[in-house]
């Protein structure tokens, strides 16, 4: 936690209502969300009991599973999810506008993608486990599933795997991103509770932040959002409601009465969370997006699109395990990924840029001297280099000889520290620029910062950083495990290794 958070969470307290710490939303928000709400039976790794599921806050879909330790009963829920799941992303498949792509061509493009909001990053873990336990399952032989399950299973995993993206807006946990945009005066582990974070955020007509959240805490008004389940409940409620549905085998009604006690149960488990799901939706709508967010979600919708291809051709299930240069790639990928994004939060948020100017990783100043024609070198290799003296009263970390330093306003152009000088008022930073201003022997106006205008450096840099250099596949280093053998799917590709 930042000493700026840390700040806002005193205020909070304070003031007794959460306070906001970005000044727009950096994630995308949806027109047509799904909202899933999943619950987990305690004591059974990953076995799934119940879900409220829907595009229409006003008509769920409530899925339930009697008896959780029933395989064949599993599988029935997983393809009533799979029935709702899918057919929602089925509706994002056909062609939108054709789009450019990198070298000049162009190619059909989605319109939009789907985004599934769930209530917390445990209810994402509960997806990505249940997506392994399907995505491998056989539809033919003596314990095949309907074919829907592995699909469900494929599109589970490749959610799972798109949250795990900074900036992705896919799968939503939505305690993740209201802590991203409030902070509360609770704890993080505490903000994990969705009823309480909203109760900081948006507390009753009069009463505050800490009296909601210790309203939220009880069970009987708030029951846990997902996955899982408040041990009172499991014990007076669900295991009583589960023997009577074993105990009725054979007689169709009074089964049928069991399942319908089960169901209104876990219907009273799910409902609240439900509503809170749409009221965090509402809630981030009317805050203006982020310049990048909707970059951000054409790099998911290119994604889906991949993968909807990958899907609809036959493409197998995603392996267990990625392979030693795999898994190298798919790092660096992120790493890449979570520096881009936190440049870009920061170029779209001055309060997101506070927290680096408070680092001393940055710094807002006003131009008070400019040479925009300076070039160095000789002959025909000389090369524009303009330098610009920033005014600063920020506390800067940075010396002469770093870089490069990035101006919020002029992205694609670097900087390198020359001087830093102090003065009476603060600090008298020389800077050296490069690129950003074409190809001439002078600079195009606006490209270099005029005197007078204020400017924010920092060390961070939204630009394209290139792949890192890998080995391929059959190069893998012997203390790496070698070069792997090729996936050839088994039976035992299907079995819960966390059973």
């Amino acid at each position: 936690m930042s000493t700026l958070s840390s700040l806002a969470r005193a205020q909070a307290v304070g003031r007794g209502r959460a306070q906001p710490i970005t000044t727009v939303r950096h994630v995308h928000v949806s027109e047509r969300p799904l909202v899933c709400v999943p619950l987990a039976m305690a004591g059974e790794a990953n076995a799934p009991l119940a879900a409220l599921v829907g595009r229409d806050r006003g008509a769920p879909r409530l899925l339930i599973v009697a008896q959780p330790r029933n395989r064949d009963l599993r599988f029935e829920f997983a393809h009533s999810l799979a029935l709702n799941l899918l057919g929602y992303i089925g509706g994002f498949a056909g062609a939108g506008p054709v789009g450019s792509r990198p070298g000049g061509g162009s190619t059909p493009r989605v319109a939009d993608a789907p985004q599934v909001w769930v209530p917390n990053r445990a209810s994402i873990d509960f997806l990505r486990l249940f997506g392994r336990s399907t995505r491998f399952r056989s539809t033919t032989g003596a314990y095949a599933v309907p074919v829907s399950v592995p699909t469900l299973g494929k599109w589970l995993t490749f959610l799972a795997e798109r949250a795990e993206h900074p900036g992705s807006s896919m799968l939503v946990a939505a305690t993740d991103v209201l802590a991203q945009h409030w902070a509360s005066g609770q704890s993080a582990v505490e903000d994990g509770n969705l009823a309480a974070l909203l109760g900081w955020i948006t507390p009753p007509t009069g009463s505050d932040g800490a009296k909601a959240a210790l309203a939220a805490e009880d069970p009987l008004v708030c029951p846990p959002a997902g996955p899982s389940t408040d041990t009172t409940f499991d014990r007076e409620v669900l295991e009583p409601s589960i023997a009577e549905y074993g105990l009725a085998s054979g007689d169709s009604e009074r089964r049928r009465r069991a399942v319908t006690r089960l169901e209104t149960a876990l219907r009273s488990q799910l409902e609240p969370t439900w509503h809170l799901m749409w009221q965090t939706i509402d809630q981030l709508r009317v805050l203006r997006p982020g310049e990048h967010v909707a970059a951000r979600w054409d790099l998911d919708e290119d994604a889906f699109q991949r993968f909807q291809t990958h899907v609809t051709t036959g493409g197998p299930p995603q392996p267990k395990r990625d392979s030693a240069v795999a898994a190298a790639m798919r790092l660096n990928q992120l790493e890449r990924h979570q520096a881009e994004y936190d440049a870009q939060r920061a170029f779209d948020d001055p309060l997101v840029m506070a927290e680096y100017r408070f680092a001393g990783d940055a710094f807002v100043g006003t131009v008070t001297s400019a040479v925009p024609d300076r070039r160095v070198g000789a002959g025909r290799s000389t090369v524009l280099r303009p330098l610009i003296t920033v005014s600063t009263q920020d506390l800067v970390r940075l010396v002469a000889g770093d870089g490069p330093v990035t101006d919020r306003a002029r992205p694609l152009q670097r900087a390198e520290i020359v001087s830093v000088t102090k003065t009476a008022d603060g600090l008298e930073i020389t800077l050296e620029l490069a690129g950003g201003m074409g190809r001439g022997r002078t600079a195009p106006e606006g490209t270099v910062p005029a005197v007078g205008e204020q400017v924010c450096f920092s060390t961070l840099t939204a630009a394209y950083q290139p792949r890192g250099s890998f080995p391929a596949r059959e190069n893998t280093p012997w203390t790496h495990g070698g070069p792997p053998a090729p996936p050839v799917p088994t039976g035992d590709d299907a079995k819960e290794e966390w059973s």
